[in-house]
């Protein structure tokens, strides 16, 4: 009896620790098990695209990356707003989607064969449950860097676990975010070329 007590009351200070503001320069980790609702996502490799748009007096190099998203969660739907942030090796962050041509997403769609895929705003939005209500999105980055080198694509939004710190008097909200880091051995002379290599990948709270 007093077992069975126990075992929820050590999941339920769990939750507490994980989703309460946090004191004393802690810094919160995801939860090893779900503790919110949680889509089933999968993601491509970034690839590279270069790409002349309707009137543009030279073509221009562009990363992307595709993902397959569906909701198996026990929710009938789930609000979901998609983030992708590419970081590099000096710590500059690129949103995606920003300063990109529709008819670059065109392209994409062609050389893909996704029949339905989605760019940022068409894809963001209600999830209904069920495979048969999968989506396909794109994720697209103006090229940062003729030497790419090593860089972390940051995803957000397909998970509903959060938790707050404190950042001087301000409460900041974190959320559960994967990251995925990348190596490739490119520069000024051979932009694209050479092994994407991807070193790590791991869930942590942004």
């Amino acid at each position: 009896m007093i077992r069975s007590l126990l075992l929820p009351l050590a999941g339920l200070v769990l939750v507490l620790a994980i989703t309460m503001p946090l004191r004393g320069g802690d810094y919160p980790k995801p939860s090893p098990f779900p503790i919110s609702w949680e889509l089933s996502f999968d993601h491509s490799v970034p690839k590279r695209l270069v790409f002349e748009p309707p009137g543009a007096s030279n073509p221009s190099a562009y990363w992307y990356m595709t993902y397959h998203v569906a909701n198996n969660t026990d929710r009938d739907k789930v609000l979901f707003y998609p983030s992708f942030d590419l970081m590099l090796e000096d710590g500059d962050v690129i949103t995606s989607d920003r300063g990109v041509p529709p008819a670059v997403f065109d392209a994409i769609k062609a050389k893909e064969r996704i029949k339905y895929l989605q760019n940022s705003n068409q894809i963001s939005g209600e999830l209904r449950q069920g495979d048969d209500q999968a989506r396909d999105g794109v994720a697209i980055w103006p090229e940062p860097s003729l030497r790419m080198g090593t860089f972390s694509v940051f995803v957000s939004g397909f998970w509903g676990e959060s938790a707050q710190i404190k950042v001087g008097d301000k409460d900041v909200t974190l959320r559960k975010t994967l990251q995925v880091t990348y190596h490739l051995d490119s520069d000024e002379h051979h932009p694209g070329e050479g092994q994407l290599n991807e070193l790590d990948s791991q869930s942590v709270m942004r």
